[in-house]
């Protein structure tokens, strides 16, 4: 597996990291922690050294598993969690915030058991709080920083002000925020301040929770239990609406042998060399095709035909109900 460096932090890890989210939480019942493990221990045998977890995911038993799972390779692992949310307060559909200091340093310690390590790699706010100002958040970071609980600071979803402000107090090694070929946002403002600042981009969902794998159409259900179903851009009308860009990317995979996630993936790799996406899965099969994209190289000509055609295609529908996207891009 390549590696890249997040930014100008210092911190290397492979060029494309594993979300593991989905192993315990909103894609259905949680999978079963036997071959979830076999899993991790397969990705870090095949080069992946970068592993993206949470205390809400669960809430608790995603980092759980983890600490369990990779504590035999600890030393060969990044480990990146992220704090932020008040567990157990509020309705799943609209979680409470906290990152009050206090809360950080609990949070912190609590992480720190469950992943069964002394050191955070990178420790993300998951969300910004509009009731704690971000220098505080920094500020307790860098604190936890010194004192060896944490070696890097990341944040996720926070617009290019909150980035300044908090980069102005602890430096920025990362910024974590969905991106892919149907989700492109963050280029009219957060791509140019992260190359401005030297702060690494993490990509999550950049295959569209599985949408530009070309395994889902208009014809697909969801469980209820499946976060995905709730969701604006996985209502049938707009999933046959943007069947198109599933298309493109299919036409360009065909003719690099290759199939359409793993050009969704190569195009990200392609945007900046201190991108590391971080697809997520629960099948072994699928992880290796995810991380064979990494040897997919698309040249001017291919990068060039897929934004002249992405460029005609109107992508339907939100990524989140409006109370989640509320809390995205402070």
């Amino acid at each position: 597996m390549q590696k890249r460096i997040l930014g100008k932090s210092g911190l290397e890890v492979s060029a494309l990291g594993l979300g593991c989210m989905g192993m315990s939480y909103s894609y259905g019942p949680p999978k079963d922690k036997a071959e979830m493990t076999a899993l991790l221990r397969g990705a870090v045998e095949r080069g992946v050294t970068l592993f993206d977890t949470a205390e809400v995911y669960g809430p608790f038993t995603n980092e759980e598993l983890l600490g369990e799972a990779l504590a035999p390779v600890r030393d060969r692992v990044v480990l990146a969690t992220k704090f932020g949310f008040a567990i157990g307060v509020g309705s799943r559909g609209a979680p409470s915030l906290n990152s009050r200091p206090e809360h950080i340093r609990a949070v912190a310690d609590a992480s720190l058991k469950r992943l069964k390590t002394d050191v955070i790699d990178l420790f993300y706010q998951h969300r910004v709080d509009p009731d704690v100002p971000i220098e505080d958040v920094a500020g307790t970071v860098g604190e936890l920083i010194r004192e060896g609980k944490v070696r890097h600071f990341g944040l996720s979803e926070a617009g290019v002000q909150t980035i300044r402000r908090a980069h102005a107090v602890q430096p920025v090694t990362a910024l974590q925020s969905e991106y892919s070929l149907w989700w492109r946002p963050l280029e009219a403002e957060v791509i140019p301040v992260l190359e401005e600042l030297g702060i690494g981009l993490v990509p999550y969902s950049p295959l569209g929770r599985g949408f530009l794998t070309g395994k889902i159409d208009a014809t697909t259900s969801f469980a209820s239990d499946d976060f995905r179903s709730g969701l604006p851009r996985f209502q049938p009308d707009a999933m046959r609406a943007n069947q198109a860009l599933v298309d493109l990317l299919g036409r360009i995979a065909a003719a690099r042998q290759a199939t359409p996630g793993q050009i969704a993936l190569a195009w990200l790799l392609a945007q900046k060399p201190w991108i590391v996406p971080i697809p997520g899965t629960t099948r072994l099969s699928r992880l290796e095709e995810n991380i064979a994209a990494a040897d997919v190289v698309l040249t001017p000509q291919d990068l060039g035909e897929i934004e002249d055609a992405a460029a005609k295609i109107a992508v339907e529908g939100n990524r989140y109900p409006e109370r989640l996207e509320a809390m995205t891009g402070r």
